[in-house]
């Protein structure tokens, strides 16, 4: 499971379907700018982005459909 219980608010774009590709997130009380996906998947009602931050972290970000939330998991 992601630590989704650290408060994660995710801003994304969303066009035809919601959660098309993240934007930027609030996680621990910092705002992260996405700079680049480097990777999107889908999984059984599941989004999934592999992404770089403006100040080059990485984060597994997904969305979860049937719960209706997001998680992620900071990467190395």
């Amino acid at each position: 499971m992601g630590l989704a219980e650290e408060k994660l608010k995710v801003r994304c774009y969303s066009g035809r379907t919601y959660a098309e590709r993240p934007v930027s997130f609030l996680w621990a009380g910092t705002d992260y700018e996405i700079q680049e996906i480097e990777k999107a998947w889908l999984e059984a009602g599941q989004r999934h982005f592999q992404v770089r931050t403006a100040n080059n972290q990485r984060f597994h970000l997904w969305y979860d459909e049937t719960q209706a939330e997001w998680s992620l998991v900071p990467q190395d």
